[in-house]
């Protein structure tokens, strides 16, 4: 039975879910974010170390301007009024990501890394303003200027996910079966399970599926 460290989850459908149900993309956005609040309690209850969560990606810029300050200020008012309970839970909160946002929310972002900094149950990552393709490319501008050579432990020293271990598991809902800019180098030998329902629609118990699922395959990593 296969180990569980890392799950990283595409949390995809939002939108289309308050389009359906709401009239409302943004309201799909609000009811995504009680899903993450259970998937996050599942996972400690399933003792999993690592947890990484694509907020916004930097093609998400191209969303209309109303929608993507609605998910900032969505954003803004989570770490407000939860970061005092993820701390008392023992979380971890680490960005991964480009920090240009408003100078309010790149504040908020910061002290509640710090202040999380050396909780141990849990890590979540957060995936913001992220592209793995500006990652790798930057990684790699960064090698060259401290004159490294270029191997693989050289450049995952330079990556955003430095001294975290690469996920067994990603997870994508929402019925699209793309990896759309994400971890593109950590994910290479990663499981990857697309489920169909929209992210507001994932349960505990779909969770849960798929872990006992991820536990049963038979991982090879290039050999037989």
């Amino acid at each position: 039975m296969n180990s569980l460290n890392h799950v990283a989850i595409i949390m995809d459908g939002n939108g289309r879910w308050g389009l359906k149900y709401k009239n409302s993309r943004n309201a799909g956005h609000k009811a995504g974010l009680n899903t993450v609040e259970k998937i996050i309690k599942e996972t400690i209850k399933n003792k999993i170390k690592f947890l990484t969560l694509y907020a916004f990606s930097t093609e998400n810029w191209k969303r209309p301007k109303k929608e993507v300050n609605y998910l900032f200020n969505l954003l803004e008012n989570f770490l407000i009024n939860r970061i005092e309970e993820l701390h008392k839970k023992n979380i971890k909160l680490k960005i991964i990501g480009v920090k240009n946002f408003s100078s309010k929310l790149n504040q908020l972002l910061s002290l509640s890394e710090k202040k999380t900094s050396k909780n141990k149950k849990l890590q979540i990552n957060l995936a913001l303003n992220y592209g793995s393709k500006f990652e790798i490319i930057n990684a790699l501008k960064n090698l060259s200027k401290h004159k490294k050579k270029i191997n693989e432990i050289n450049l995952s020293q330079y990556l955003q996910t430095k001294n975290i271990p690469d996920p067994d598991l990603l997870i994508r809902t929402g019925n699209t079966k793309r990896l759309s800019n994400f971890l593109l180098w950590q994910l290479a030998y990663s499981e990857i399970f697309f489920e169909k329902k929209l992210w507001p629609e994932f349960t505990e118990k779909d969770y849960n599926k798929i872990i006992s699922d991820f536990k049963k395959v038979k991982r090879n990593f290039g050999n037989i």
